[in-house]
């Protein structure tokens, strides 16, 4: 694919924009490699976990990390945040909730895809914002001091959220408008052929009606229960709320 980023004319090389793509054992793939694919082409992208050991995503693909936690740049221009079905093993997680919390602290923008914005939720990035998620978590944001807002990306100052999975596209799409103008992500689009023509009008509850958006819940099981009962804890304990680790009890 032609790379769409702007040359410069005076063809003095300039410093790329600095992304963090977290990994984790479990998240969804298409959460991450739907933003991955315009936001490479403008920036340098990081896939950040614990260690560089292949990750394994919950559809049994692998990603290999490209650098560690604590090897990942303290400033940063892009923290971006995946979900997937193993989110709420990670809600808990002290170490990545200290990590997101510092990082997310000095981001140019703190960024999230699906119920990536939960687990920003739980480090306590999210108080007092707006945001989206799946659409089967929507219930579960204000846990974490944070209001849902049921539309494809949300824009709150500096904190992008997608909604669920495929809306990952348009949260990359809408975060390089932000940071180098409609044109750079027009042609993006163009160059990635994003033209969605889906071949049935049922990819949200609001459309699909009642019966379909119960098969689909109870097709993902009780995600939401375990991810509810975590929520609940770290809004009790004090993550969610504050993002203070001294009052973390877990």
């Amino acid at each position: 694919m032609a790379d769409p980023t702007p040359q410069n004319d005076d063809a003095q090389e300039i410093d790329r924009p600095v992304a963090a793509m977290l990994l984790y054992p479990g998240l969804t793939a298409l959460d991450l490699m739907g933003p991955e694919a315009p936001l490479s082409q403008f920036m340098d992208v990081h896939l950040v976990w614990k260690t560089l050991d292949p990750v394994l995503t919950d559809s049994g693909i692998t990603i290999t990390p490209t650098m560690t936690l604590a090897e990942c740049p303290d400033n940063l221009d892009v923290l971006f945040v995946p979900g997937g079905r193993e989110q709420v093993q990670h809600l808990d997680d002290l170490e990545l909730l200290t990590f997101l919390a510092d990082r997310g602290s000095r981001a140019r923008y703190v960024t999230s895809v699906c119920g990536g914005s939960l687990i920003l939720g739980a480090a306590g990035l999210l108080r007092g914002y707006r945001a989206a998620t799946h659409w089967t978590a929507r219930n579960l944001l204000a846990a974490f001091g944070a209001c849902n807002v049921d539309d494809r990306v949300v824009i709150d100052r500096n904190r992008i959220t997608g909604g669920g999975v495929t809306a990952g596209l348009d949260f990359g799409l809408t975060l390089l408008s932000e940071m180098f103008g409609e044109q750079p992500a027009k042609v993006t689009q163009l160059a990635l052929e994003y033209d969605p023509q889906p071949p049935f009008d049922v990819g949200s509850p609001e459309k699909a009606g009642p019966e379909l958006t119960a098969l689909a819940r109870a097709s993902m099981g009780d995600l939401n229960d375990q991810t509810a009962a975590v929520a609940e804890k770290l809004a009790v304990t004090g993550w969610g709320r504050s993002g203070t680790e001294s009052t973390v009890t877990l």
